[in-house]
């Protein structure tokens, strides 16, 4: 039997959240922006947020986050003497939405190579999540040699049997997805992350969620998300590719989980990145599939503990 770990909570995020939640969501997202700087690569604007000094941790998001999915995570690596950088894919958060991008996992990982050049990162700390990993698998192939060390959250890696969950579904087909993402409001939308994507919603306040929905729809109202959604690569082409950025690496991996996501189980997702990698073992937390809201001291722990192993 593979071997599991269990973390603690996320008691320190829940409390330092609950400042927020008497904020706007006009003043959440405004404090968000003053957090970063716009930065171009690969043709298109993005925003980008960098925290802390020391050895770089580039934090690649998936659907629905951006680089304010990482902002307690980057206060955590700051903390632990790394320096945090999460920057915006096209098409998400604060980054442009150009109508003919290439919005494919190819094309984002390309942005990826682009962006990590146009802010002088030499070699960096891969973590990854949700199709973040497909993405961020693009950007380790093309140049394992600056990769220090990897971490897998709740992503894919065998992208063959990849399926969208019931939620995410409907935006991958045309008409049903753009009146899906026009019946999206801020009350369904809180519904949704109760049951799919935060454990303890303590820890994240009602302006903060409709700041993840303004960040999600921008001033495109989301075609640039459906264009996303209509873009994944789920060839066997690619998931051979992706398993050789996880395994036979010259750098460390490991994989940490959180073992309430509905959407990317720790029975499925998390074992098949388990034998891609050819990992002893997964670190499971508590939480589901944003464990950046309600879990980001372990999840910065975790990832500080393999880059200060890597380093040694």
């Amino acid at each position: 039997m593979s071997k599991v770990e269990y973390a603690g909570s996320g008691e320190e995020t829940a409390a330092s959240a609950k400042s927020a939640w008497h904020t706007r969501p006009a003043e959440v997202l405004a404090a968000h922006e003053q957090a970063g700087r716009y930065f171009e690569a690969a043709g298109a604007r993005s925003f980008v947020r960098d925290q802390g000094t020391g050895p770089a941790v580039l934090c690649v998001h998936g659907m629905i986050g951006s680089s304010f999915l990482y902002r307690k995570v980057l206060t955590g690596l700051a903390d632990r003497g790394l320096r945090g950088i999460a920057f915006d894919l096209p098409g998400f958060g604060l980054a442009e939405r150009p109508p003919g991008y290439d919005y494919s996992w190819t094309g984002l990982g390309k942005f990826c190579a682009a962006a990590v050049d146009e802010l002088g990162l030499g070699e960096f700390h891969l973590v990854v999540h949700d199709i973040g990993g497909p993405v961020g698998f693009e950007l380790a192939a093309a140049m394992p040699h600056r990769v220090a060390s990897l971490t897998l959250l709740n992503t894919t890696v065998d992208v063959t049997a990849f399926k969208s969950p019931w939620s995410m579904e409907p935006f991958r087909h045309r008409v049903l997805g753009e009146l899906w993402m026009k019946s999206l409001n801020a009350p369904l939308f809180r519904v949704l992350m109760g049951l799919q994507g935060i454990g303890d919603t303590s820890a994240v306040s009602k302006a903060e969620l409709k700041t993840y929905l303004r960040l999600i729809k921008g001033p495109d109202h989301g075609r640039a998300f459906l264009r996303i959604m209509r873009s994944t690569e789920r060839t066997p082409e690619k998931q051979a590719l992706y398993r050789t950025a996880v395994r036979d690496v010259p750098y460390p991996v490991q994989a940490v989980w959180a073992a309430d996501d509905p959407t990317m189980t720790l029975a499925v997702y998390g074992r098949k990145a388990q034998a891609a990698a050819e990992l002893a073992g997964v670190y499971v937390i508590p939480g589901k599939h944003f464990p950046q809201e309600d879990q980001a001291p372990v999840i910065a722990a975790k990832i500080a503990e393999l880059a200060l192993r890597a380093r040694g």
